[in-house]
Parts: C-alpha cells; sequence; structure tokens
C-alpha cells in the first residue's frame, strides 16, 4: 500500500466522507488512489476558493470535517479567503497540501514555495508536513483530531509527492472522540447570581450567542432563561449556522454598523457570552471606539468555544430553575406575494413568501440583503449560513457544500454581484453534481457597501476616480449568460412578478438553479447620503427614536 492509499482509508475511516478537489501534477497519486476509496467522494472544483469554501459549508450542515485536495502552496493560496472564513467560524476542514517530493525542493523549482507559513494564517493550530509513508496515517488522524475538536478548527496537512507515492503505507485508526467540557459549576452559580441581583435591581442583562449555541438546543436552553429571567437573548453579527423560523425561538443578531450595535447595547450592564466574544466594530473608524461594549456594561463568560456550550446554557437554566420555562417561539407568519418593479426588499419578499421548509439560507446578499432576516423570520423553520469572516466570495461555494452535505434539503444562496465574481466557478460544480441549488444574483452594479463606506471612514464621497472603483457597470455583468455558459439553468429578471414565478419553478425543480435579480441599489442617492449623518446622531436620539430608526433601516 502506497502513502496515498493508506492516507484515503485513514481519511474514511475517521468519518470524512468528501473531498473538495482541485489537484496538479504533485497530487496525482492522491487522485488516482481515489477510485480505491469507494467511501470518499471527490468534488471538482475550478478554482481553490470554490473547494475550500464547499468544504467550509459542508461541515457546517454536516457537523463534520470534509477535506480538500489543492496543489502546493499557490493553489493553498488562492483559497485562503474561504478558509479565513472557515476558520473565523470555527468551522472544522482538513487541508491535504500537496508538495514537491522532499529531494526536488533543494533545487528550487517554479512552484516551489514554503507552505507552512502560508498555512499557518488560517490554520494556526495544525500545520504539519508529513515526513514520512509510514507516518502519514498517523499524521492524517492528528490532523482530523484537531479540525473536529472543540473549538473547530482549519488543519493543514502538507503532503510530500514521495510520501505519497511511497509504499508502507499504514492506515491508522481514530480514537474516540472525548466529550467536551461543560462550563465549572462556580461559574454557573456565579452567572446565575448575576442575574438574580440583575432582576433585583432592574439592570438589563443579555446573553450573546456564538458557534454552538445557536442550534436548536442552545437555542431553546438560552429562551427558557429568557423567559424565566427576561434576559435578553443576542447573536453574533454573523452566525456559522443559526437554526431559525417558525417554532424556533428568535434571537437578534447584533448589528454589522457599530453605530447600530451600541444603539442594541446601550442598555445592557451585564454581557453573558457563550461560544461568543464580546463585539467590536468591523473597521475602525475615525473617533468611534472600536469596543462596542458600553463602559457600564461588565462581561461575563458562560461558556468558551472550547466547551459544550449549549449544556452549559442547560445548566445554567437549571441553575436558575428556568428549565421548565416555556420558551418564546417564532410564530409562522409569511410576506404577501411582492409585485411591481423589482428591489432587493421585495427579492427578499419573495424569498420570504415561498421559502419551503427545511431549506438552507445563504445570505451574501451585502446591502440587497438588509431585509432578508425580517422577511423570513417567520417561515418553515430553516439553517441560515453567513458571511463569518467577511472575506466575499463565500456563499457559492457554501452553497456547494451545504447541498452536498444535505442532497434532501434545497439550498437557496443570495449573493450581492460583486461577491458572486469572486467564486462564480461554484456554478459549473453545481452543474457538474447536480445539486438543487437556487442562486440569486442581485446585480445593483455596484460595490454598494464601499460606497456607504467612503462615507463613514470619513474620505468624503469620492470624485469621479475614485466612484469607479466602485462601479461594476460599464459593462454590466450578464449572470444569466455566466451561468448558462456553465451548465446551469438561469433566467434574467426585473420585475417582482416574473422574479417570484422564476423562484416558485426554481424550487419545485431539481437540479441547479440562477436567477438574476436587476435591482437598484438599496442605499442610493439621497438614503447614502443621509446615512452617515444618521449613524452619527444615534447615541444623541432618545432611546425608543434610535431603536426606531435602527429596526427601520436594518430590522
Amino acid at each position: 500500500m502506497n502513502g496515498a492509499h493508506a492516507l484515503l482509508q485513514t481519511l474514511a475511516d475517521a468519518g470524512i466522507e468528501v473531498c473538495f478537489t482541485n489537484p496538479g501534477t504533485s497530487e496525482m497519486h492522491f487522485v488516482a488512489a481515489l477510485d480505491s476509496e469507494p467511501r470518499m467522494r471527490a468534488v471538482l472544483a475550478l478554482f481553490e476558493g470554490v473547494a475550500t469554501g464547499a468544504a467550509d459549508g459542508y461541515a457546517r450542515m454536516a457537523g463534520k470535517p470534509a477535506a480538500t485536495l489543492l496543489h502546493l502552496g499557490c493553489g493553498l493560496g488562492n483559497g485562503l479567503a474561504n478558509l479565513h472564513n472557515a476558520r473565523k467560524g470555527k468551522v472544522p476542514v482538513v487541508n491535504i497540501v500537496g508538495d514537491h517530493a522532499s529531494y526536488h525542493t533543494q533545487y528550487d523549482a517554479q512552484l516551489q514555495s514554503d507552505i507552512e507559513t502560508v498555512a499557518r494564517n488560517v490554520s494556526p493550530g495544525f500545520v504539519r508536513t508529513s515526513a514520512t509513508t509510514a507516518q502519514l496515517g498517523q499524521d492524517a488522524v492528528a490532523a482530523v483530531q484537531a479540525a473536529h475538536g472543540l473549538p473547530g478548527q482549519v488543519a493543514t496537512l502538507i503532503l510530500p509527492a514521495d510520501v505519497s507515492w511511497g509504499e508502507g503505507g499504514q492506515p491508522c485508526a481514530m480514537p474516540a472522540r472525548r466529550p467536551a467540557p461543560v462550563a465549572d459549576d462556580a461559574v454557573v452559580r456565579a452567572i446565575a447570581q448575576v442575574i438574580a441581583q440583575a432582576n433585583q435591581t432592574g439592570g438589563k442583562t443579555a446573553l450573546l450567542l456564538g458557534g454552538q449555541t445557536l442550534r436548536e438546543p442552545g437555542l431553546l436552553a438560552a429562551a427558557r432563561i429568557a423567559a424565566h429571567a427576561g434576559v435578553k437573548l443576542l447573536a453574533e453579527v454573523f452566525p456559522t449556522r443559526l437554526a431559525r423560523g417558525a417554532g424556533l425561538p428568535p434571537v437578534e443578531r447584533i448589528a454589522y454598523l457599530a453605530e447600530m450595535a451600541g444603539v442594541q447595547l446601550a442598555d445592557i450592564q451585564h454581557l453573558i457570552l457563550v461560544d461568543a466574544k464580546a463585539p467590536v466594530s468591523f473597521f475602525a473608524y475615525p473617533g468611534k471606539p472600536s469596543n462596542l461594549v458600553p463602559d457600564n456594561c461588565t462581561v461575563h463568560t458562560l461558556a468558551t468555544p472550547e466547551q459544550d456550550a449549549p449544556a452549559s446554557l442547560a445548566k445554567l437554566a437549571a441553575a436558575l430553575g428556568a428549565d421548565q420555562a416555556q420558551p418564546q417561539l417564532q410564530a409562522l407568519q409569511r410576506p404577501g406575494r411582492p409585485r411591481g418593479k423589482l428591489t432587493a426588499p421585495k427579492v427578499c419578499k419573495a424569498v420570504g413568501h415561498l421559502l419551503p421548509e427545511n431549506a438552507i439560507l445563504i445570505d451574501e446578499a451585502i446591502t440587497s440583503g438588509l431585509m432578508l432576516g425580517a422577511m423570513t423570520a417567520g417561515c418553515p423553520r430553516h439553517d441560515l449560513i453567513t458571511l463569518t469572516g467577511g472575506a466575499i466570495g463565500q456563499g457559492l461555494p457554501n452553497a456547494v457544500g451545504a447541498a452536498v452535505a444535505c442532497p434532501e434539503r434545497p439550498v437557496v444562496a443570495l449573493i450581492g454581484d460583486g461577491a458572486a465574481m469572486y467564486t462564480l466557478q461554484a456554478l459549473w460544480s453545481m452543474a457538474r453534481e447536480n445539486l438543487h441549488v437556487v442562486s440569486i444574483i442581485f446585480n445593483n452594479a455596484s460595490y454598494s457597501v464601499l460606497n456607504v463606506e467612503l462615507e463613514r471612514v470619513g474620505a468624503g464621497s469620492g470624485g469621479d476616480k475614485a466612484r469607479a472603483q466602485l462601479d461594476l457597470d460599464h459593462p454590466r455583468l450578464n449572470f444569466a449568460r455566466l451561468a448558462q455558459g456553465m451548465g446551469v439553468h438561469a433566467v434574467r429578471t426585473d420585475s417582482a412578478e416574473d422574479f417570484t414565478k422564476a423562484l416558485g419553478y426554481a424550487l419545485a425543480t431539481p437540479g441547479p438553479h440562477l436567477i438574476e435579480a436587476l435591482v437598484p441599489e438599496s442605499l442610493n442617492g439621497a438614503k447614502r447620503r443621509v446615512l452617515p449623518w444618521l449613524l452619527r446622531s444615534l447615541p444623541n436620539l432618545p432611546k425608543p427614536l434610535a431603536q426606531a430608526l435602527k429596526r427601520k433601516i436594518a430590522p
């Protein structure tokens, strides 16, 4: 048995069933060995960023890692943005990165690079170059263990070509996983006391939920605490995976815009972190704080990402006597059918009108998706995946991975036009694998969010040359034609009636579909000019007015 065969058997024995690949010469023995392992599905991506983003989306929905197969440091580099998103989302991914044969590196060939240095940025917890064929199986087990523990992480195993083709490979068994620890009794008692004292004195307390806690068990435990003790429920701004919809507890996400997050947190005196970090501004802005926690708020930690956060919430609920409390649940409520000229809010309304039960909803709509949360809150229960690390180009690859992980569930991905162009090759993989993915592309011919940020950072509105760097017109992209060229059924729409009809057809018809929505910018003209002034004024407005404005702009 050569190293490649031993590696594949070890990965399959460890429960890894899918490898998203973009191979080159150094990985040919791994490619050849795929035929010997029927338990491993291989999905080809035309760009490494699609392979890494697909592995991320797969793991979010499957609850276990997929593997990637990447070619040398350059291939790994091409996939870094979506590995960054996976790292920020604490998502388990196992990278297999081919390298030159160990004896070949001395010649500094054209593709020679320092792969370990490239990998450490997105894989800080585990980077290993396998030195011998005999050791390769053990190295693979260590990589899977590192990726699949708590918190989930990106693990990178570098595979020299001679280690792959060498004989004497030995598959290794995966040891049993140890259960993650639960919050200490003393921590639970102290936080229960904080909540009880705040109730007595009229202080306001919030649970900030992240990671593992945003699935049904964690949400129910948190909602029981909220119902019993009047605690506010908040979720991190970009959840890795959020269970939501009718029959599940609603949770308010922290706003992306720091000024609006400040409105949400202004009266919170105790913020309790549960598999989440204290909120900070996405970027620095002149004269504005980076730390969004109010000065008079005390931050507590119930459970770290290394702990079993849902079980820790259940333990806190029991300590408070809230474990039998009736949680608030979202009622079933859909928006009506939109009509007239198509706009981004009407696209979101149509999605809310038609979203099927058990769907997977992927949001990389940027400014066009401002109304998506409100329009889908009362839909049948579904899972929401968001842009955890802020590196655009995640949505379409995530849709590939989610559809591979859950072939029985429809996937609806809402993507901005600029973000779509980063990883448009994902459409080809959808067609090749015949995945039931409905990709909705908002074509407003602009990096709209950057037009907003230009003024928010104090750089002014910009002249002709500056504005041209944020403009996607001249020529305007035609996503329907691009999708058709990659084998995906696609239509272009500019009316709400045509969009809703196209969405209904796509949801009812297996296979990949793309609907291009020709829409104006959600924040354009007067809205964009007024927004920076409005955001600056929020801290000085009466609280009820500030909250109402926040809900109006970004519900």
